[in-house]
């Protein structure tokens, strides 16, 4: 369990995204191939957290897309929803998790390894937007939760058989 010292916890599930300022703390779990992206602004004290699932919009099967689902139109959103509450894009920072192959397949085929495509998309669309990347905690092969606090900027990890740690 997470223990925060903040009033309120916001959840954020897969393929979701939320805005939180201080005192409030943001949290996603369930985090396997998904890649949780936090992006802040200290001096405002507000962060957002999307939990991607995949790579890139062009995959998704329907006519609406859900941005929150996809590297390149999650964090975009985020983005615009973090600006639109007072964020300043210039000093926008971002801290990653998640990303990890939870299967091994014998197959070489790319599109079995969701988990580092997904930490790949993300880093473009990061390096796109001029955001940069405090912190990261990708790869591996253990689901991970992750809660952030905008209030000290710390992002606490929480990974399957390995503890807990913070970035």
């Amino acid at each position: 369990m997470i223990v925060t010292n903040s009033s309120e916890v916001i959840k954020v599930g897969i393929a979701q995204m939320d805005i939180v300022k201080v005192p409030k703390t943001i949290r996603t779990s369930g985090l396997g191939s998904c890649v949780g992206v936090v992006i802040y602004d200290e001096s405002k004290k507000i962060a957002g957290m999307v939990h991607v699932m995949l790579p890139d919009s062009s995959l998704g099967r329907t006519e609406t897309i859900n941005a929150a689902k996809f590297a390149d139109t999650g964090i975009l959103a985020l983005v615009d929803m973090l600006k639109h509450e007072g964020a300043q894009s210039f000093k926008l920072k971002a801290k990653i998790a998640g990303g990890a192959q939870m299967f091994q397949f014998t197959s070489d085929k790319d599109s079995m390894r969701i988990g580092p495509r997904n930490v790949e998309a993300v880093k473009v669309q990061l390096k796109k937007m001029n955001i940069p990347i405090i912190a990261e905690d990708t790869g591996g092969n253990s689901g991970r939760t992750i809660e952030f606090n905008p209030e000290t900027n710390k992002l606490n990890i929480r990974t399957v058989n390995k503890g807990v740690s913070e970035i």
